[in-house]
């Protein structure tokens, strides 16, 4: 999926693939349960079939409801939103963002995590990444 589709979500569009993807898959019903100042039901059930029309979702009869699950995986949308965060709000440099995220200060890593981001640098050093 192009980061261009992506960036062609309304903010409402946003909102409910924000909630499949934390879900993994959802009815309308569900979706609206998720969502902060919901629309009515026909509202979300109009924008899932939007977002299957643009090529986002994928649906599966469960009984008589409709499932909806993203039809990227979130591995791959996840490099995308991190891609465009990079662009947008560090100038394209991973350096700028990673120090960004260093700094907060409710940060919560332990040593694993520490071990495991430095041998993630240096694995990417001996690449030449």
């Amino acid at each position: 999926m192009s980061e261009d589709r992506i960036h062609h979500l309304s903010r409402r569009e946003r909102q409910i693939m924000d909630v499949i993807y934390a879900l993994g898959e959802a009815s309308a019903a569900v979706v609206r349960e998720q969502l902060t100042d919901a629309p009515s039901y026909s509202a979300v059930r109009a924008l899932l079939r939007i977002l299957e029309d643009k090529g986002h979702l994928r649906h599966h009869r469960d009984g008589n409801r409709y499932v909806f699950s993203p039809t990227v995986p979130p591995e791959r949308a996840r490099e995308t939103a991190l891609r465009h965060v990079l662009r947008t709000f560090f100038g394209g440099s991973p350096a700028d963002a990673m120090a960004a995220l260093l700094e907060f200060e409710d940060l919560d890593l332990d040593s694993a995590d520490y071990e495991r981001l430095a041998a993630k640098i240096e694995q990417a050093r001996r690449e030449g990444r």
